[in-house]
């Protein structure tokens, strides 16, 4: 680091001794494929660091620095930076649905509608895959490509005939020309798709939640309602099971942070589909299966992070459920059985599913509780903080 900033930030980061600090790399077991299996603990996870989480592993090749941040950021919100000049990073991903955008499924800067739910960018830097069933995408700046480049779908829309005109927007605009070069005073020509990205990254990369209600419970500055503590001792039990793919200090199964190996990645069937009594999911949203073409991935998906899932709904990867107290009962149900039209068939019998997923005794008391509990992983700060948002 080689300023005050970016100082700061990795030192808020950084107890990189994770001890007071369990971390459950939990649940490949019976995944459907795509991860070899991690251990569990049936332990809540215990006080993280006084200003957060463990170190987060920062490439070499991009280091941090208060000026790539500020031009990434600009970058992050500015709809200069798509073919048409017409939607920005930040189309797709609001700060106040913790960088979700509240749309079942993502609609591109032309128009087209995806076939995927967008992802929260809240922790992105501890993910270690960063879609929903990529396994190869494991960092920022090679994930930002299919955005910008990608024309299955057309996201940000840019291809070689508009490469140039792209940065030529930025050329001209003699504020950013001077954040560029304050980003990256040894490149003689900085304005370039490469930095763009560096930049880009380097925002998302401070992009932290660890403020949230149940943060300050574990650090013992709040408390929790009766309600809340019973959704909280159902999630890490043995009768919600949440905990399973869920019980990383970020809530997911596939932490990745300075000190961790081996950093596991797993993706699981949770029965969402079974459209041809044999195991069958929509295409092209088949999960790893696209990517192996194992018939045992079939449906196979990543866990997201749960922090902030009270504000990033609609849920699933292609955004079909669209509550959570809809999610609980499909878990509940050990999967979703749809009687009609295209994508009918029962999920509950999907031969890939993983043996995680089983039908759940929950009363409605216990799907509330549940809810409430998910509610305290909200990051109200996080949501509105300032060195976030859309610069002035």
């Amino acid at each position: 680091m080689n300023n005050q900033l970016s100082r700061r930030f990795i030192a808020a980061l950084s107890s990189i001794a994770v001890t007071g600090f369990l971390v459950t790399a939990c649940g490949a077991g019976g995944s459907g494929g795509g991860g070899p299996s991690a251990t569990h603990s049936h332990a809540t996870p215990t006080t993280p660091a006084l200003n957060g989480f463990p170190a987060p592993v920062i490439p070499a090749s991009n280091p941090l620095s208060d000026e790539k941040i500020a031009l990434g950021r600009q970058l992050f919100y500015d709809q200069r930076l798509s073919g048409n000049g017409t939607q920005s990073c930040a189309s797709c991903h609001h700060q106040d649905k913790a960088f979700t955008d509240g749309k079942p499924l993502a609609i591109g800067s032309t128009g087209e509608i995806h076939p995927r739910n967008s992802q929260g960018l809240a922790n992105v830097v501890y993910n270690a895959t960063l879609t929903w069933a990529n396994p190869a995408l494991t960092e920022l700046e090679r994930q930002m490509e299919v955005p910008m480049f990608g024309d299955n779908p057309v996201e940000m829309g840019i291809k070689d005939s508009n490469k140039a005109e792209v940065l030529n927007r930025f050329k001209t605009d003699f504020a950013v020309v001077n954040l560029f070069k304050a980003a990256f005073p040894k490149d003689s020509d900085p304005i370039s798709f490469t930095n763009i990205i560096a930049a880009i990254a380097s925002f998302q990369r401070t992009l932290i939640s660890n403020e949230s209600k149940y943060d300050q419970f574990l650090r013992k500055q709040v408390t929790f309602s009766e309600s809340e503590i019973r959704g909280m001792n159902l999630f890490m039990g043995e009768t919600a099971e949440c905990f399973h793919c869920h019980g990383s200090f970020n809530f997911n199964d596939q932490p990745k942070f300075v000190g961790l190996s081996p950093v596991e990645t797993p993706f699981h069937n949770t029965g969402l589909y079974n459209i041809d009594g044999k195991g069958g999911f929509p295409f092209p949203n088949r999960g790893l299966f696209e990517f192996t073409s194992k018939p045992q991935d079939m449906g196979a998906f990543r866990a997201p992070s749960l922090r902030n899932v009270a504000v990033t709904g609609p849920y699933m990867h292609d955004g079909s459920i669209a509550s959570l107290k809809e999610v609980l009962d499909f878990y509940a149900a050990g999967g979703r059985h749809i009687t009609s039209g295209q994508h009918a068939g029962d999920g509950r019998l999907n031969p890939y599913k993983s043996d995680l997923i089983t039908r759940i005794n929950l009363s409605e008391q216990d799907k509330i509780d549940l809810v409430n509990f998910l509610g305290t992983l909200t990051d109200e700060n996080f949501l509105k903080n300032p060195k976030f948002a859309r610069p002035q």
